[in-house]
């Protein structure tokens, strides 16, 4: 059984699956490359397998802190952030914490009179809220993926210089290091179905030409059938793969 762990390997595996060396495929490497490409991008953005949760520390600067941004470095295949952690809280620490006196005086009566466990989390939620509201680090914040850019719309980083900040995002696996994400199963079935739709795409030129011993072209049967068949892994893709939007996740 094939089982590709190279970028290569996967477009001699998807080759072989349509017919080579039996068959000629006429596919420039060129294309090959994009098709690859294409892939890894449809499967990096909708398969559940191919992101994972992740958190990134950075260090503030100067001029972070008179852009009012954070530039997030390309390579880190970062596809969203969900949250940015102040790891310089200015609330008080230790026993004289706000947290510390919550627990010191609720954990022995989480099964009392007063409420128990469930005073206990709306407590803890509420407190949560004003750590939010306060500090800013939560929700003033604006991220785009094409940017590469974290957003403060607040004077948060204004005091911050030289300390750390902690994003909490998704991101990409990457295909070199995690080698057997070339052979997903998905991966593999929708890379051949984009190089069979690539390979009747080039065909329907000289649809119907006659080659020596009587052999037609139909490079529009096989971009059809590619067609249909990307439709169906899509669809896959959506029913078994995706992640609900979350309007739907009870």
């Amino acid at each position: 059984m094939a089982q590709p762990n190279t970028r290569q390997k996967l477009i001699d595996y998807c080759l072989r699956s349509l017919g080579h060396p039996v068959i000629e495929i006429n596919i420039d490497e060129d294309q090959l490359e994009d098709r690859v490409d294409e892939a890894m991008q449809y499967y990096q953005e909708y398969h559940g397998d191919a992101v994972v949760r992740n958190l990134r520390k950075h260090k503030v600067t100067q001029d972070n802190i008179d852009n009012g941004y954070i530039s997030i470095n390309n390579d880190q295949n970062i596809l969203s952030i969900n949250n940015v952690f102040n790891t310089s809280n200015s609330q008080t620490s230790g026993i004289f914490s706000v947290d510390y006196q919550i627990h010191l005086n609720d954990i022995f009566d989480l099964n009392g009179a007063h409420g128990g466990i469930v005073n206990y989390e709306m407590t803890k939620q509420y407190m949560s809220l004003i750590d939010r509201n306060v500090n800013g680090m939560y929700e003033m914040i604006e991220w785009s993926r094409h940017k590469n850019q974290v957003k403060f719309h607040s004077d948060t980083l204004n005091n911050m210089k030289d300390q750390y900040v902690v994003f909490d995002g998704y991101e990409a696996i990457d295909p070199e290091t995690y080698t057997d994400v070339y052979n997903d199963a998905f991966v593999k079935k929708y890379t051949t179905a984009l190089f069979k739709r690539q390979w009747g795409l080039n065909l329907i030129k000289f649809e119907g030409m006659v080659l020596p011993g009587g052999v037609t072209l139909n490079g529009r049967q096989i971009f059809d059938d590619a067609k249909e068949e990307i439709q169906q892994l899509e669809e896959t893709m959506q029913l078994k793969h995706e992640m609900p939007p979350l309007d739907f996740i009870g």
